[in-house]
């Protein structure tokens, strides 16, 4: 009987499906993504890795907690990342710019693997294998449990899975693989969905631990359907400058751990090296005494580390004013002004204010704050901030300091790294230790107005 085939419409964003053309998606509001893509109506089983064996309901009492099987990959950084380890039969998305360091670290975890007794089996379908193995000789990676194939076909990528049976599976990348029996090209909304759901179906029923590696958006964003995201286990993104050595990797999704967690690497001729004291690499090219400069204690994750916060202030000769930033959200600052010119009476309308996160760090937490106010009205002003100070705080609309969390944490970073004084909000200064109050100067703060003056007077 012949197959029958209908054609609908995709949206190459999100991934809405509807039966006729729009100019706009109705699920994602965004222009011209919609492509027409042939649909194939298929009377036998789909995934072929489907399991056969048939579950049946289980009272949630007589479910029988074991703890989860990890696999120490030996890179303390990247354990650290995913919750203490790779659990076997976990479905990993990898996703970053191009030449960012996602193959490099791949290989590098497929070594460590590969060196415990465990087979690898490394799918490289955007280079041939001669390019892979010129890459893992540059890397120092050489071992007979490290396999190579360069295969798009899902059909042949699945069949080598059976026969070699391997305890993980890499794929680099899941936007080059496809299915014949799909007619879209690879890479199109139909065709991600379906080589993810195979390898999902293959991770859970084999036990093989899978990692698969995504291209990003002009925006930033894995490229595909956002169901791909969904489908996996966990969600790594590669943050950092191409210019920059440092790539710092954070996690977005995480079945298995914390889903809020980062590693820092810096890349090296020899691959990904482990950054095991973040704030001294980013405050080790720092000048001090610099005019618009201010250093924050910050929280990613778990782990607690300092950043330089720059900002610069020169006046504009244009009717409209630049605010440009780098490392933190446009619109994080442009309320922030805001509330300097509300509250300071700063002319800064008449301004370009730049700011910038050193070392290409990409943060998002509002306890920046107060940090970035003290930068810009240090540039504004003209005046230096004490370089063994560190400040702290959420500021609201009103122009006050309002809590963060985890202050002991940062404030135990601060004096790790030599700092003398710290201002916070007035608010977290009650739950703090005397033993801590004795090591630094803690100075607790309630509104933008005392804060800027203490810190530039």
């Amino acid at each position: 009987m012949a197959v029958k085939s209908k054609s609908a419409w995709f949206c190459q964003e999100c991934g809405h499906k509807q039966l006729k053309w729009s100019g706009q998606c109705p699920a994602c509001q965004q222009w011209n993504t919609l492509q027409e893509e042939i649909e194939i109506a298929q009377e036998t089983q789909r995934f072929g890795s489907t399991s056969r064996t048939t579950e049946k309901p289980v009272r949630l009492k007589e479910i029988l907690h074991t703890p989860t099987k990890r696999i120490i990959t030996g890179l303390g950084e990247f354990d650290h990342l995913i919750g203490g380890g790779i659990v076997p039969g976990s479905l990993t998305l990898v996703g970053g710019d191009p030449g960012i360091g996602k193959s490099t670290l791949m290989l590098q975890i497929s070594h460590t693997l590969a060196k415990q007794g465990l087979t690898v089996l490394y799918v490289c379908g955007e280079e041939s294998t001669q390019q892979t193995s010129l890459r893992a000789r540059r890397l120092g990676i050489d071992h007979d449990n490290l396999l190579l194939l360069n295969e798009t076909n899902m059909g042949a990528i699945k069949a080598h899975v059976e026969n070699l049976a391997p305890d993980a599976l890499i794929v680099d990348s899941i936007q080059i693989v496809y299915k014949s029996e799909i007619a879209s090209a690879p890479g199109s909304v139909s065709q991600v969905r379906e080589a993810a759901t195979e390898f999902l179906h293959l991770a859970k029923g084999k036990g093989i631990a899978t990692f698969l590696i995504g291209h990003v958006t002009k925006a930033g964003e894995i490229a595909g359907p956002r169901v791909l995201e969904h489908l996996v286990d966990t969600v790594l993104y590669f943050e950092g400058e191409k210019h920059h050595d440092y790539r710092m990797i954070r996690v977005v999704k995480n079945r298995f751990g914390a889903n809020d967690e980062i590693a820092v690497f810096q890349m090296q001729e020899r691959g990904l090296v482990e950054v095991t004291n973040p704030s001294q690499i980013f405050l080790e090219e720092r000048m001090k005494g610099t005019i618009g400069s201010v250093i924050i204690p910050t929280i990613e994750g778990s782990r607690p580390f300092l950043i330089e916060a720059q900002a610069l202030v020169t006046e504009t000769v244009f009717p409209t004013p630049s605010r440009r930033c780098t490392g933190l959200d446009q619109n994080r600052l442009a309320l922030l002004i805001a509330v300097l010119e509300k509250r300071m009476g700063y002319q800064l309308w008449r301004c370009d204010v730049f700011v910038s996160i050193a070392g290409g760090l990409k943060i998002t937490e509002p306890a920046i704050d107060l940090g970035l106010l003290a930068a810009i009205a240090s540039s504004l002003r003209n005046k230096k901030i004490d370089p063994e100070t560190t400040v702290v705080g959420e500021v609201g609309l009103g122009g006050e300091l309002r809590s963060v969390p985890r202050i002991e944490s940062r404030i135990k970073e601060a004096i790790h790294m030599g700092f003398k004084r710290c201002l916070i909000p007035k608010r977290n200064v009650a739950g703090l230790s005397d033993s801590l109050k004795e090591k630094i100067a803690i100075e607790g703060i309630e509104v933008v107005d005392e804060a800027v003056e203490l810190l530039l007077r």
